[in-house]
């Protein structure tokens, strides 16, 4: 396949750009779910003549529907889109990207959309697509899946569906909350990608942050032992990976530790624990739930982050050397890559 596509790009470069131009109008429309032509105009930044056209085509093949509400995309346009997904990465040079950083990095699976997620809210969307795929790839019968929270998280529970394989699993929050909006924390997440499911869920009714004191005495309780202990099994974990200081800022971390964090060179978080450029741990918290020392004996552990400005902080949780599976886009592999 790669062969052909490479002819194609030399003897036929124009049809490469279309067929990347209505790849990418199918799958906006796909990940918006119904979307107006002026709205998908703006997002795919293209005029809305030359859209109307396109969408003419697209809808006498039968890929697309549309009424009064606006366009979505039909079964047969979902099942196209499926199929061409491998010509697609390799036309954009994403599979060439995944093969480069799996080896770089000792990863099982990592898996690139396109775009950049800081700059376009339709690629963290995508993200959350991919990120709810992967899961889908590696679950198993009455599994137990450990997810953190964060809005990455949020967007792959958006987009799991019922299946067999999930109906029995236990959807559990890998750490307490972090005191920000409901719907990022890790509670609502696990819940949510529950129902969506068929499957279910336990509660971890703690905050993230807490003095030694109070880790001590909240480990006493037998009910959040018995959660930790759920957690703690889990086959699978799923798990955002953030900047050091702006995780700090949202922990609400006091300004000697922030000075600290700075001071030995933190660059990235991941459950609760701060790396350096090497994938060092400089700093952890105490929190209830998931341990660091944890994940080396997990079988799957999926790491999801994208955007340029996250590229060294997912290098330096990749160097630490616990994921099988990074789900990322194209502007932070770029980035991870020069620091592979």
């Amino acid at each position: 396949m790669r062969e052909i596509l490479d002819i194609q790009k030399q003897l036929m470069p124009d049809v490469m750009d279309i067929m990347k131009k209505r790849y990418s109008i199918l799958q906006h429309i796909l990940v918006s779910g119904v979307v107006g032509r002026r709205s998908l105009a703006s997002s795919l930044d293209m005029t809305e003549r030359v859209l109307r056209g396109e969408v003419e085509f697209l809808k006498e093949l039968g890929l697309l529907d549309s009424d009064a509400s606006g366009m979505k995309i039909s079964e047969t346009g979902r099942k196209l889109l499926e199929d061409m997904q491998p010509i697609i990465k390799m036309a954009f040079g994403l599979t060439d990207l995944e093969e480069a950083i799996a080896k770089a990095y000792g990863i099982s699976q990592v898996v690139i959309v396109p775009g950049d997620s800081d700059t376009s809210e339709f690629t963290k969307k995508e993200l959350g697509r991919a990120g709810a795929a992967a899961l889908k790839k590696y679950v198993a019968k009455d599994d137990i899946i450990a997810v953190t929270g964060g809005s990455t998280l949020a967007q792959i529970a958006n987009n799991l569906v019922t299946s067999s394989s999930m109906k029995g699993s236990w959807f559990v929050p890998a750490r307490g909350g972090l005191g920000e909006s409901v719907d990022m924390q890790a509670n609502t997440i696990a819940s949510i990608m529950a129902k969506k499911t068929g499957g279910k869920y336990r509660l971890l009714h703690v905050p993230d942050h807490l003095g030694e004191e109070a880790y001590q005495t909240l480990m006493q309780d037998p009910q959040i032992q018995e959660v930790v202990d759920a957690v703690r099994s889990c086959r699978i974990v799923v798990h955002g990976i953030g900047d050091a200081m702006v995780m700090a800022r949202r922990r609400k971390v006091d300004a000697e530790t922030t000075s600290s964090l700075r001071a030995d060179g933190a660059l990235a978080e991941a459950l609760g624990y701060y790396f350096d450029r090497g994938g060092n741990v400089v700093h952890k918290m105490p929190t209830v739930g998931l341990k660091l020392e944890d994940l080396q004996r997990i079988e799957v552990v999926i790491g999801v982050a994208g955007g340029k400005s996250k590229g060294e902080a997912i290098s330096a949780v990749l160097k630490h050397g616990q994921e099988d599976v990074l789900v990322t886009d194209e502007a932070a592999a770029q980035e991870i890559m020069k620091h592979a």
